[in-house]
């Protein structure tokens, strides 16, 4: 199966407390994994101030997901994501792998 390079920033809202944040990485670290997915890595960005208010907040909690899969599994996680009352936004990108190649053009 194929498997791409993917990564995932999502924003919490401010008042989250910490066990629930750890709560939503440990749930999205799970259907990753149970849809495939591998080399999961996750970094706390912190809270930050918004360049413009989200549905009047104006700092949040930053949460980056990198991981290696399927299209499949970005859906999933896009769903699960927009019913999800505690993020405010959330951004996929497919990340490219440069490679050397002794090409003459």
């Amino acid at each position: 199966m194929l498997s791409n390079t993917y990564e995932i920033v999502y924003i919490l809202k401010p008042d989250v407390t910490e066990e629930t944040n750890l709560n939503i990485v440990n749930e999205y670290q799970n259907l990753i994994q149970k849809n495939g997915g591998f080399n999961i890595f996750i970094q706390h960005r912190g809270r930050r101030h918004l360049s413009y208010h989200i549905t009047h907040y104006y700092d949040a909690i930053y949460v980056q997901m990198t991981f290696q899969g399927n299209g499949k599994i970005i859906q999933l996680v896009e769903k699960s994501m927009r019913f999800n009352e505690n993020i405010i936004r959330y951004l996929t990108t497919k990340q490219k792998i440069h490679q050397d190649t002794n090409i003459t053009i």
